[in-house]
């Protein structure tokens, strides 16, 4: 078969910034490349050009999402490609550099690229002796390389030469060689911002600033060098993916609970996650709920701040659709999902329930008040108000005690920081406020300029 660009459809998920991809193998098959356990957005597409999906493979052990090939094989009869290396604990075709797949007419070639995890696979793409493309994972991305710390801080160093090594080798493919990686801007195993999801190697040669490293020790400092924090459910994923996720066999659902039920979930040791827009959180809500309001970064900060043991119930808005609270949540493991609060907050109230508020002010009303950001190092690095304390959320629940009283909680818009501010509430701090909007109003509304660097930071 000829090989057309719209042969090859990216299904992108901007809350974790990764790319899957659907490749339309011009039969009435198709490949899956890293698809994750959500697999609606595939799914749809399959249908829209109605396609079978005859094999699904994942470059690496996942540590962000669970993988959706265990889901195809057993939904589809798709045979999985992976990693022999991987050791994985179900039925897959295991392969190793330079072993071929015959998708019928295309060559699926495996790569031994090493560095994000020490069984990473990238799959080259050929049709005859044409390089195509090649799909890099989490090895060579655009402007960079994903991390390679996932294996602990001892194999760091190992993995990231590893990771040079991979890089010279995709490097040394044809200048005109697509490059389709997995992980893009906005996922925590990668480091640049930028909207480019996919490059070639001709253009990664001039653009990508780790290769233009000297050398194999610059490459090695200058990507450890770029790594931060990444969500605590990381650690975990990697191993439930090499065994396999559960096959689910019907629409995992998010039942009704009465306010009599989610009280006494919260009095067992269970979770209520308050999902509602921020400023809905500010106006009401229970005591001790967390807001995470429901975005493409749902799932992030659910995975980061809440243990996956303990059963979580969620208020919710009248037009939020629970099906997302569900998928965002089952697609990184978390399935003790107890329900949603009937009729929201007018149910709680009505059952003679305390409700909290939260000041939720504009940048011209927070004189007078600690500035608290808990932006990312690096965003706060690019530019922060002087003076401002920092402290990443993820770490704040452990830094709660150290919060200045009486803080204004910041983040770039406000999301992440009325999430902040329900964790100082949950650790006894009754005298919070939000900021809406960003460090720059918070600035333009003194005269001030932002600052760059790590003055002013705290961990």
């Amino acid at each position: 078969m000829g090989f057309a660009d719209d042969h090859l459809i990216p299904l992108v998920d901007e809350g974790l910034g990764n790319s899957a991809y659907l490749l339309d193998l011009g039969d009435g098959r198709a490949l899956a490349m890293d698809a994750s356990r959500d697999l609606r957005d595939l799914r749809a597409a399959a249908e829209r050009r109605r396609l079978h999906v005859a094999f699904a493979a994942d470059t690496h052990l996942h540590a962000d999402f669970l993988s959706g090939a265990v889901q195809l094989g057993h939904d589809t009869g798709a045979t999985i490609l992976a990693s022999a290396a991987g050791r994985r604990a179900f039925d897959h075709q295991r392969l190793a550099d330079g072993d071929e797949v015959d998708l019928g007419g295309l060559t699926l070639r495996a790569l031994a690229t090493p560095g994000h995890t020490d069984e990473h696979l990238s799959f080259l793409l050929l049709d005859g002796s044409r390089k195509l493309g090649v799909f890099t994972g989490g090895s060579l991305i655009v402007n960079s390389a994903a991390r390679t710390d996932l294996l602990g801080p001892q194999r760091t160093e190992e993995l990231a030469r590893a990771q040079y090594r991979s890089l010279k080798q995709l490097t040394a493919l044809p200048d005109a060689t697509a490059v389709w990686p997995t992980h893009g801007a906005g996922s925590f195993c990668s480091v640049p911002p930028g909207t480019e999801r996919t490059t070639t190697i001709g253009a990664q040669k001039q653009a990508n600033p780790l290769l233009g490293a000297p050398d194999e020790d610059a490459f090695v400092s200058q990507l450890i060098g770029s790594l931060g924090t990444y969500p605590a459910y990381f650690d975990r994923l990697g191993g439930i993916n090499r065994r396999g996720p559960a096959v689910l066999t019907a629409q995992p659902l998010l039942p009704a609970l009465s306010a009599q039920q989610v009280r006494a979930l919260m009095a067992d040791g269970g979770h209520v996650v308050d999902v509602r827009p921020a400023a809905d959180y500010a106006a009401g809500h229970i005591p001790g709920s967390l807001s995470i309001p429901l975005r493409g970064q749902f799932a992030t900060w659910l995975g980061w701040l809440l243990p996956d043991t303990a059963p979580i119930a969620f208020v919710t808005g009248a037009d939020q659709d629970l099906s997302e609270i569900v998928w965002q949540s089952y697609k990184i493991g978390y399935e003790h999902l107890a329900g949603h609060l009937a009729g929201g907050m007018d149910a709680w109230l009505a059952n003679g329930n305390p409700q909290t508020t939260t000041a939720f002010v504009t940048a011209d009303r927070a004189a007078g008040r600690p500035y608290v950001d808990v932006r990312q190092e690096a965003e706060f690095t690019a530019g922060h108000v002087p003076g401002a304390a920092h402290v990443e959320l993820g770490g704040l629940a452990a830094a709660a005690a150290d919060t200045p009283v009486g803080a204004v909680v910041a983040c770039g818009h406000g999301e992440r920081a009325m999430t902040a501010a329900s964790l100082l509430e949950r650790a006894g701090h009754t005298d919070v406020a939000v900021l809406d909007g960003g460090p720059a109003d918070y600035a333009a509304a003194r005269g001030q300029h932002l600052v760059q660097g790590t003055e002013g930071t705290r961990s």
